[in-house]
């Protein structure tokens, strides 16, 4: 049997609910409470406790720093896509004025190795470009049967793939590179059928996924409306 007094706290026990409940029906408790608020303590896993004005600040602190931090991040952000935009209209101009294919791919080239690169290669799947005999460019021809396995295993249905690949699969892409690492490779229009893009780094960690991909979409959406100045689509 329980004590008149056991009764008494069992009747008046508050949970978490309860307690919240009481502060949302009282919104000036902490005011009519001060002195005892500011005398209360509460854990702190370094200090053993803190006030809980203490707990409040540090709190709203962190809350701030947080802020901060996502603030300059979002700031990093522009400034990086300001720069990549820089770079691309750079780049699409002196695409546009190369005055053979050659020499825009060789622009490309340079373009890529200016920014530490091994190269930067195109492919087109054969069934959508005309360049077969007696075309000059038939190497730069890849049948998509043969890109298919690949395209599956390393870029499902993802328009862009970032990290290394293997022997056979390099053999394929870009039989005549020598010591490539890793590649950053992109499909070409908007629904990835009419070829690819690929730099390739001789650091194996240069291109890893999950990196951005900003710069190889606009890449690849650019790419084929130039390269149709001097070949004509299927």
């Amino acid at each position: 049997m329980k004590s008149v007094e056991d009764q008494a706290v069992a009747a008046i026990a508050l949970d978490d609910d309860a307690v919240m409940q009481y502060l949302q029906q009282n919104p000036d408790f902490f005011m009519r409470n001060a002195r005892q608020v500011e005398q209360m303590r509460v854990p702190h896993p370094v200090r053993g406790t803190v006030s809980l004005v203490e707990w409040h600040l540090a709190r709203q602190r962190n809350h701030i720093d947080r802020l901060e931090e996502e603030i300059t991040l979002l700031m990093e952000q522009a400034s990086a896509n300001e720069n990549l935009f820089g770079r691309l209209l750079h780049l699409q101009a002196n695409l546009a004025t190369a005055d053979s294919l050659q020499d825009m791919l060789n622009r490309l080239q340079r373009w890529a190795r200016g920014f530490g690169l091994a190269g930067a290669n195109i492919r087109l799947f054969s069934d959508r470009w005309q360049i077969g005999a007696p075309s000059d460019f038939t190497h730069l021809g890849i049948a998509r049967s043969a890109f298919e396995p690949l395209r599956i295993q390393r870029l499902g249905d993802d328009h862009h793939f970032l990290g290394s690949l293997n022997g056979p699969e390099l053999l394929l892409l870009l039989p005549q590179a020598k010591q490539v690492g890793s590649v950053a490779l992109s499909l070409l229009g908007e629904d990835g059928d009419l070829g690819m893009v690929i730099f390739s780094s001789r650091d194996t960690q240069h291109y890893q996924p999950g990196m951005g991909t900003v710069m190889l979409a606009q890449l690849a959406r650019m790419l084929p409306e130039l390269l149709e100045r001097w070949i004509e689509r299927a």
